[in-house]
């Protein structure tokens, strides 16, 4: 017997009726992406590795430990080119916006869903493959297009029932404030450099605003004695702060100001954001994102500013889970009986009918072993959860009828319909679902 293979670790199959739950919360993004004119976007797995470099940022924990990065086959000229799989996409979506001049009509709002890849430790939460849905907003530089970012995010929680998250807010400033933080805080750490960790040690110089974001807790008092860069913003960057939070209050979405929110990409400027929960452990953070003004002219196009954030599909999932928040398991309207092979190509003529109209139905078929008994296959027709059986029999056929038994309202309740007449009778199958 083969060697039985098994996918990758921390690479993960998703099989029904988990991928129910995952065409659900797609759908119910899609919908609200629409009703907020943001368009869909879809970038490549595999992008070039300098452009993570370039926009991640080459200090840190992305680009240094968890990219998948290979060197490509040389091409005719004997060139080999770096690539990476793509550990975000917000480089990858700035890139297609630059190299197809999307801003040369004006702003754009767009959205995108998909795999990314990190070569991290796998833990809950913590994928080696995961998925993210994110929404951009580029060539937008008022705060009222942060709030509006919020907004959606906090429309989806509500779509979907998540309600064990709470919004952390923070402002970086911009790169002159930065710098004359990050010359206090350097100070600041070398002060206390029994107290940092390896880490902390090794970031000191090359990216001390990530001490910030320490998980360790051994580096609590030390971190939160720092100096805050909310204390070094100039007014302009005050002003942006302060009406992203008032259009938020008005709105009534609540927050807390983190001055250790510093998010772990270096293309973040003004306004960065956490929706976190409590519920998954070390892994909290559902959804992040910031503005990133600078990134467009790092990777090359003309500066221009924008905002944006991403949801791991995953904890979101598991998140909803925790809560046992109802998620709607998709069922078909009816389940076709066929008790001989003799009926099934009237059978299946019949379903062809009513699919193209809308209803679902599934229809019972031969295993290795055959067509089941009429017993056994009203116990798969009752398990799926349809609300009616199709009987298809011979009977019935002689006939030019099926009948239409009831399996959900407990009246057991038949009744006969003319074959030659099922787009008329068609509506009466379908549940409230079927014609969203």
């Amino acid at each position: 017997m083969a060697e039985k293979l098994n996918a990758v670790k921390g690479m993960n199959d998703i099989l029904p009726p988990e991928s129910a739950r995952w065409e659900w919360l797609e759908a119910t993004v899609r919908d609200l992406m629409g009703r907020f004119a943001y368009r869909n976007v879809r970038t490549p797995i595999l992008e070039r590795t300098a452009l993570f470099v370039r926009g991640i940022g080459e200090v840190t924990d992305i680009v240094e430990k968890e990219m998948y990065s290979f060197e490509d086959r040389a091409d005719k000229h004997g060139k080999f080119e770096h690539l990476t799989m793509r550990p975000e996409n917000t480089a990858g979506l700035v890139r297609a916006v630059i190299e197809h001049n999307m801003l040369y009509e004006g702003p754009k709002r767009l959205w995108y869903t998909g795999p990314m890849f990190r070569r991290e430790n796998v833990q809950r939460g913590r994928f080696r493959q995961f998925h993210q849905i994110g929404a951009e907003a580029l060539g937008f530089a008022g705060p009222d297009v942060d709030a509006e970012l919020i907004l959606l995010a906090n429309a989806l929680w509500k779509a979907i029932g998540l309600t064990d998250v709470r919004l952390e807010l923070n402002s970086l400033g911009q790169p002159a404030e930065r710098a004359l933080h990050r010359a206090e805080l350097i100070a600041h750490f070398e002060k206390h450099a029994d107290k940092l960790d390896e880490d902390g040690k090794r970031r000191l110089h090359s990216n001390p605003l990530r001490i910030l974001d320490t998980k360790n807790p051994a580096m609590k008092d030390v971190v939160e004695s720092a100096p805050k860069l909310i204390d070094f913003l100039g007014a302009e960057s005050l002003a942006h702060f302060e009406g992203l939070q008032a259009i938020l209050k008005a709105n009534d979405i609540a927050f807390t100001i983190n001055p250790r929110l510093v998010r772990g990409l270096d293309y973040y400027n003004l306004s960065v954001f956490e929706f976190v929960t409590d519920r998954l452990g070390s892994q909290g953070t559902v959804c992040a994102g910031g503005r990133y003004d600078d990134l467009i002219a790092q990777i090359g196009g003309k500066p221009a500013p924008a905002v944006g954030w991403a949801m791991g599909v995953e904890r979101v999932l598991d998140l909803l889970k925790e809560q046992g928040a109802e998620v709607p398991a998709p069922v078909p309207d009816a389940y076709a009986i066929v008790p001989d092979a003799a009926s099934m190509p009237i059978a299946l003529r019949t379903l062809q009918q009513l699919r193209e109209i809308g209803v679902r139905v599934q229809m019972h078929a031969a295993t290795a072993d055959g067509l089941s008994s009429f017993k056994a296959q009203m116990k798969k027709a009752d398990a799926s959860g349809a609300t009616y059986a199709l009987i298809f029999g011979a009977d019935e056929l002689a006939r030019g009828e099926v009948t239409l038994k009831a399996l959900r309202d407990g009246s057991g309740a038949q009744t006969s319909r003319a074959l030659a007449e099922a787009p008329t009778w068609a509506a009466t199958l379908q549940s409230p679902a079927s014609n969203t």
